[in-house]
């Protein structure tokens, strides 16, 4: 876009780096238009408004774009719009700290990816700094981060310990568990109400931090601007893999071709070029999905797509999953969860959180007691699911709290093409996981204790996927209760987990029922 002759300008959000002002996180949109009322919205429009009086060369459009967090002030720019921005792209935005993004996870605080980038971030600027004066982000004393949460203890002894009540934020969390009044200001969508600009929202399906937020920023504005110029693109990339490297490849999984190349030349740069300079004639789907699996580009008319077929995918006896209910009655698998023993996330030894959890490997975990698994027999035609996926759990504890697990994975075959030295046979590939608070399973509002041995339904959606599961390949699915350290340990007693202490955890036996008046089981939608 240098090549083009665009004029880059970079403003340092309020209350960060050289900007004056207070800093506050996904500060909440003010919509009373007082003249001293401020949000990141009227800052932008403040900032638009000085440079179409005040910049040379400047043809009187402006574009905006950003990554993560700059994604979330690409998405507020969108409220009270100056009438010179003409395109927006939201790229991987912070959307909701509460259910999906970063801090938290269906109500479930992700401790490693909040406390690491807390650790920085969230340190108190007394005045203005510049980039190289900012507190280094906290580097973890041993090897082997698993054993350092294991070591550091709870929740509550991670703020004690390392910031003593000096991060505000990850104090509000604490203050805040439920999704209170607190939570609901910082909610953004329900202000894209009267999008003008054109929108081209981009995001991974590996994004670890905020692939809740591609997909749920761009729902929204279709949803509630239906005649708006917006469209999606989505790939097989992590948070930001489209503008970091070629996209060739991630982890253990190949793509068969430079991905992020084509996004940058078939949509970014045509994009702006259009809307900014009116040069080309950008006639991009309203859908762009790189489907993995079958590692192919699709158009599509809608996102999720309509011409689908919905599936339901059921648990069964001995380890199986089919697509048909059991018939048989008082059917269960039982194990037992213990927090003090946490299933990791990821298998070997780490020393920090990795971008590739997100399509790892997962056998290190198939073969553990507290995991329950379940898989189909071998595919006898190609599946591609498309969309969000739902689970809809029947289970039992003997506690009255837990948090459950639920994982999407591609199992191959044998005999599968080796990549990068790395053998695939029987290669159990994460397509989707994500864990939801068993307290919240009927809102999030208002923590509910569940009834010792009895039967309840946690049912709860995962982000959306596009994957081909190829001939001969299984699907299977994984079930747990904990996956440490990414996810804060449910000490298995109903009360606030940021309260618990390394006494309060307790061994729980746990029941995943399948039978036909218990059903457990995914539903999801198959391209036809």
């Amino acid at each position: 876009m240098t090549l083009e002759g665009y004029i880059f300008v970079y403003q340092d959000v309020r209350g960060k780096w050289m900007s004056e002002g207070t800093f506050d996180d996904i500060r909440p949109t003010n919509l009373k238009n007082g003249k001293k009322e401020i949000d990141e919205s009227t800052d932008t429009y403040d900032l638009l408004e000085w440079l179409s009086k005040n910049l040379q060369n400047y043809n009187g459009k402006a574009g905006m774009y950003g990554i993560s967090y700059p994604g979330f002030y690409s998405t507020v720019s969108l409220v009270k719009t100056h009438p010179s921005l003409k395109a927006v792209s939201p790229q991987a935005p912070v959307t909701n700290w509460y259910m999906g993004d970063d801090f938290h996870h269906n109500g479930v605080l992700f401790t490693g990816d909040a406390f690491k980038f807390m650790s920085s971030f969230g340190i108190p600027r007394p005045k203005p700094i510049t980039p190289d004066q900012a507190p280094k982000t906290f580097q973890y004393p041993s090897k082997d981060v698993y054993q350092f949460y294991m070591n550091a203890g709870t929740a509550k002894d991670l703020k004690d310990t390392y910031f003593g009540g000096s991060v505000k934020f990850w104090n509000d969390a604490f203050a805040h568990p439920h999704y209170d009044q607190f939570w609901k200001d910082r909610e953004i969508l329900p202000h894209l109400t009267d999008v003008k600009p054109a929108v081209m929202v981009v995001g991974g399906f590996f994004d670890a931090e905020d692939a809740y937020g591609t997909f749920e920023t761009y729902k929204a504005i279709e949803k509630q601007n239906p005649k708006n110029n917006s469209i999606l693109v989505a790939g097989p990339w992590f948070h930001g893999g489209w503008v970091r490297g070629d996209g060739s490849s991630f982890g253990d999984i190949q793509f068969d071709q430079k991905t992020s190349v084509t996004y940058q030349e078939k949509f970014e740069l045509p994009f702006f070029n259009y809307y900014l300079k009116g040069k080309g004639d950008f006639k991009a789907a309203e859908a762009n999905i790189f489907i993995t699996g079958s590692n192919q580009w699709k158009a599509f008319e809608k996102w999720p797509p309509q011409d689908v077929e919905n599936k339901k995918l059921y648990l069964q006896p001995q380890g199986k999953l089919g697509f048909e209910k059991v018939g048989r009655t008082d059917s269960w698998d039982e194990y037992v969860s213990d927090p003090n023993k946490p299933v990791p996330y990821q298998g070997g030894v780490m020393e920090s959180r990795t971008r590739e959890y997100m399509i790892d490997d997962q056998r290190f975990a198939s073969s553990r007691p507290d995991v329950m698994v379940y898989q189909t027999e071998p595919l006898t035609e190609d599946m591609t699911i498309v969309g969000p996926i739902t689970n809809f759990l029947k289970v039992s504890t003997s506690g009255t709290d837990a948090d459950y697990v639920v994982k999407l994975i591609d199992v191959y075959p044998a005999n599968s093409p080796s990549f990068n030295n790395k053998v695939m046979d029987g290669y159990q590939m994460l397509v989707r996981g994500e864990i939801m608070a068993a307290k919240y399973r009927n809102g999030f509002e208002k923590a509910e204790p569940m009834q010792p041995d009895f039967v309840t339904a946690v049912n709860y959606s995962m982000p959306d996927v596009a994957h081909t599961f190829k001939k001969g390949h299984r699907i299977m699915i994984q079930i747990q209760n904990t996956w440490f350290p990414i996810a804060e340990r449910n000490p298995q007693q109903f009360f606030e987990s940021y309260e618990a202490t390394a006494s309060d955890y307790r061994k729980a036996t746990h029941r995943i029922f399948h039978d036909q008046n218990n059903s457990s089981y995914i539903e999801f939608s198959v391209l036809k």
